[in-house]
């Protein structure tokens, strides 16, 4: 446990809570002590994981709807996420799992791992309160937040956008930035997408593709060219 704790940079004050997130049910079952494993843990990680998260993206993306960031806060704390949180921190090696359920892979089903991650989420926030959970979730989701914010919800948001507007009338979407401010190595590009004289959405980013790419999600989160394009 002493080596996980060096992974994730954190010294527990009660070891305890950590034995407790670690611990899988099914070894809980074999040693007949039914109230010491991590799903109460798992409970407590998942609303703390969500509130950390939630609380991230909102401050990243100022300009993006609400949809737009429950797409992707969902891709956040999907299982497969979680997984990969999981494994970044080899958590599967200090599981303490049952006999069966190590000898069936267990310690590194995709479920069993998402759940020790949110309890340890968990056991963190117990410890030593938000913060410190804030430090462990960034720690291990800050990689595929940067993915987020340099990628698309979807697979290519402006070419998903140019196919829809181009069913409905044969000229595309245009991009054009509209302000752009900060110092040179943090500079920051506000675009808009433009489909004739109708303006569809509007994004910022550190680059002038990147705002492209938010302006491009508004736009296919808003929609306005239903309401507007008759």
């Amino acid at each position: 446990m002493e080596s996980l704790e060096k992974i994730i940079k954190y010294k527990f004050r009660n070891p305890l809570l950590l034995a407790e997130a670690l611990t899988h049910p099914s070894l809980a079952y074999e040693t007949h002590r039914p109230h010491f494993d991590n799903q109460r843990l798992e409970f407590l990680g998942d609303a703390v994981l969500q509130l950390v998260l939630t609380a991230e993206l909102y401050k990243l993306f100022p300009d993006f709807s609400e949809g737009a960031m429950t797409k992707m806060r969902s891709r956040l704390v999907s299982r497969d996420a979680l997984q990969e949180y999981s494994k970044s921190i080899d958590l599967g090696k200090y599981l303490l799992v049952g006999k069966g359920e190590d000898a069936s892979g267990g310690r590194e089903r995709a479920s069993t791992l998402a759940d020790a991650f949110e309890s340890l989420v968990g056991a963190i926030y117990l410890d030593s309160g938000f913060d410190e959970a804030v430090r462990f979730v960034m720690l291990c989701a800050a990689t595929k937040i940067e993915e987020l914010s340099t990628g698309p919800i979807e697979q290519n948001p402006k070419g998903e956008l140019q196919e829809i507007l181009q069913r409905l009338a044969h000229y595309p979407p245009a991009y054009f930035v509209i302000n752009s401010s900060g110092p040179d190595h943090e500079r920051v590009f506000v675009s808009e997408v433009k489909w004739g004289e109708m303006t569809l959405g509007q994004g910022s980013g550190s680059s002038k593709k990147e705002a492209e790419v938010c302006a491009a999600r508004v736009a296919l989160e808003d929609k306005l060219w239903e309401t507007q394009h008759k």
